[in-house]
């Protein structure tokens, strides 16, 4: 079976995310988007935990179901601070193959420090210390670096990060099996690190609404949904069938800058400022694109034997805000056009990925349904994100998507 998964994302008790998350409007707009199985997100925070244990049911495969139906396996993420010949901070995506694993991540966890301020607790342990820590509860939780190219928290981005796994893990480092390629990268650069580790890519949603959950995803093919199935894919890559990616320029942190002057370039550029910002002299916010320069082993086009394939899309919201010069992704006209496309054809990523232009012009006008396939096509002009700002969707020189420009919107 095919099974379309988002696995990172949060509750309302993380920072900087919807107050009004809840585990049935997660479910609401999984369906809607096409998804298939979530990670129940923050299962440490006290309250978020006994709101899983309330809403859903688990079964023998470590599978929890929701009343109507809807599958969730345990999942967190976990922000790790601390100094290893440097400031290190890394983000760290865990999974417990059932309730009583979970339980026990969150005694030891919460003998390091808080687990109730915030739906991703921040801790001074090192990446080897939590490793050895999690696997001495038990060999099937697993450990994954969430956005592995942010430039901050991203386990080699140009802040905080490392030059490779074996840099941050140590002699732990066998026990990593996969990256999260995050936004502003995707496995095509990611390849060319030669990690030897598969590549998996979820959402790190911050709400429920489908433009931000599901905007990455894994899809798998798997005989059973069950966690050891999950983690048995992602681990040897047998049933890793490919990932559904956002135009990595897309994302906040692709190219360089410093948006307080709002200046960008890419990495060539930067190089010959020396990093510095031209206007006010301050360092730049290095982007993915520099990063994956500097630690790069292979040149741009190498592809590992055995590498599984990615799709590039932006979200159905996103494209009608395009074609429609709407400033806001919640708005009436949006969600009018959209609710009708999902009415017609079922979930989101039938529309993104399946429906003929044919079809779709029979519900929508015709611009909007050439937008859907050159979107599908990969042949979207993205003006790209930087330094936490969102990049543009170019339909023409005369229209674009006004982006979202705070960190903090969802």
């Amino acid at each position: 079976m095919e099974i379309i998964a988002d696995l990172q994302l949060h509750s309302r008790f993380s920072r900087a995310c919807s107050k009004n998350i809840t585990l049935n409007k997660l479910e609401e707009y999984a369906r809607i988007k096409g998804l298939d199985l979530l990670s129940t997100a923050d299962f440490q925070h006290p309250i978020w935990n006994k709101e899983i244990k309330k809403t859903l049911e688990e079964d023998e495969n470590g599978v929890l179901w929701s009343k109507n139906k809807f599958p969730f396996i345990w999942g967190t993420e976990i922000s790790l601070m601390y100094g290893d010949n440097g400031r290190r901070a890394v983000h760290l995506l865990v999974y417990a193959p059932d309730g009583d694993v979970a339980d026990q991540i969150i005694d030891i966890l919460g003998k390091k420090g808080r687990l109730d301020y915030d739906g991703r607790p921040i801790f001074g342990i090192s990446c080897p210390e939590f490793v050895e820590l999690m696997k001495e509860i038990d060999e099937k939780i697993e450990i994954i670096p969430s956005h592995c190219m942010t430039s901050f928290f991203g386990i080699f981005g140009s802040k905080s990060g490392f030059d490779s796994l074996k840099e941050c893990f140590k002699d732990k480092v066998n026990k990593i099996y996969a990256i999260e390629s995050g936004m502003s990268a995707n496995p095509g650069m990611l390849w060319r690190l030669k990690e030897n580790v598969n590549i998996v890519s979820f959402s790190d949603a911050h709400s429920y609404w489908p433009y931000r959950l599901g905007r990455e995803a894994t899809i798998f093919d798997l005989n059973e949904l069950s966690y050891d199935n999950i983690i048995n894919a992602i681990r040897t890559g047998n049933g890793l069938k490919k990932t559904i990616e956002v135009y990595p320029n897309y994302g906040k942190y692709h190219i360089d800058g410093h948006r307080m002057c709002d200046f960008f370039c890419d990495y060539k550029r930067s190089l010959e400022l020396n990093k510095i910002c031209p206007k006010c002299g301050k360092e730049l916010t290095i982007g993915v694109e520099y990063r994956i320069e500097e630690l790069a082993k292979e040149k741009e086009g190498y592809k590992p034997e055995n590498a599984k394939d990615f799709i590039e899309i932006i979200p159905l919201q996103e494209v009608i805000a395009a074609v429609y010069d709407i400033k806001q992704l919640n708005g009436k006209k949006i969600w009018d056009v959209y609710n009708k496309l999902i009415k017609e054809f079922g979930n989101e990523f039938n529309i993104l990925l399946n429906v003929s232009f044919d079809d779709l012009k029979k519900i929508v006008d015709e611009r909007l349904a050439n937008i859907v396939i050159k979107n599908r096509d990969g042949e979207l002009r993205i003006n790209p994100g930087a330094d936490g700002v969102y990049g543009v969707v170019m339909l023409n020189k005369n229209e674009k998507i006004i982006s979202q420009t705070r960190l903090n919107q969802f």
